[in-house]
């Protein structure tokens, strides 16, 4: 008998916008790291390319799972492969689930069709996912999970895709992430704030400008090792958000509860909205996770960038 070749598995990483959410979608830069947490595909033999869907999806959910994946098929030539997801990411928070499973899909699909799943070919087939799941998204989410690295991203207008350029970072770039309740479908959010744009057009375009001026010093903050300018730059940037009209008391308690345990800056990532996920800047994350952990409040932390303990 041949011998049975290993299974096939990929995995796309989860990210956080550490600076410029909102505004990376009017041209403006944005300042993104990958998560350690994010989506794991598997592959098995199969006679035809094809996605087993996860269970606890709702019927929209499978649909628009079903379209995506069967994007994804058609880029890399529908390889005789069975797909299987596995997440060990917080879905639906701002944490870039949909950008991780359509990197972890692309990887093992190029991979099942005997391809290198180079960083460029991922975020193309990923991207076509990507379209299904958001219509027109900044490219922000899955540019960070194909490169899995800091990047600072920015799409200039009239441009379909944008471009990240990596970020290094001297010292360890740590964040605590924290979930403080449901957050409100994106499509609202973003619904909302645009109707908002085009009303008072010239205060918000002022809003957004200063939010990429503040991304671009965050990136300068972290190539310098400056943690505590990058961390004010996250609570400026906060400040700019709820400016907006994206914060909410449950973000904010969030927000004042990390600062409050040591964080060097914080502040909602995502679109934000109810509720959603918090990031906290932390040169140790340890003691605030298990405070965190020790209150009931849905934690964890992940190194974005940075030399890595051995």
């Amino acid at each position: 008998m041949a011998p049975r070749s290993p299974p096939l598995t990929a995995f796309g990483a989860g990210k956080v916008i550490l600076l410029g959410e909102h505004s990376v979608v009017y041209g403006h830069p944005a300042l993104a790291g990958p998560l350690s947490q994010g989506v794991t595909a598997r592959g098995g033999p199969a006679k035809q390319c094809q996605l087993s869907l996860p269970s606890n999806l709702s019927r929209p959910q499978r649909a628009q799972l079903t379209a995506a994946f069967a994007r994804a098929a058609e880029a890399t030539g529908s390889p005789p492969v069975k797909v299987t997801l596995d997440a060990d990411l917080p879905l639906a928070v701002g944490l870039g689930s949909s950008a991780a499973l359509s990197v972890a899909c692309a990887r093992l699909l190029l991979k099942a069709a005997g391809k290198e799943p180079t960083p460029k070919d991922a975020a193309r087939v990923a991207w076509a996912m990507e379209q299904e799941f958001h219509g027109t998204p900044s490219g922000v989410d899955h540019t960070t999970s194909a490169q899995e690295q800091l990047v600072l991203y920015r799409r200039k207008p009239g441009t379909t895709v944008g471009k990240g350029q990596r970020v290094d970072s001297p010292k360890p770039l740590h964040v605590v992430v924290a979930l403080a309740g449901e957050r409100s479908p994106t499509k609202a959010t973003v619904g909302a704030l645009r109707e908002r744009q085009a009303r008072w057009p010239q205060r918000y375009t002022r809003l957004f400008t200063e939010i990429g001026r503040v991304a671009s010093e965050g990136a300068r903050a972290v190539e310098a090792g400056d943690l505590e300018a990058l961390g004010d730059a996250m609570n400026v940037n906060q400040g700019l958000l709820a400016a907006l009209g994206l914060s909410s008391p449950p973000l904010e308690e969030m927000v004042y509860r990390l600062r409050g345990l040591g964080a060097l800056g914080a502040k909602l990532t995502g679109a934000g909205g109810d509720g959603g996920a918090v990031i906290g800047l932390f040169l140790e994350p340890g003691p605030a996770v298990t405070k965190l952990t020790r209150l009931g409040v849905r934690c964890f932390s992940s190194q974005l960038a940075g030399p890595r303990a051995l």
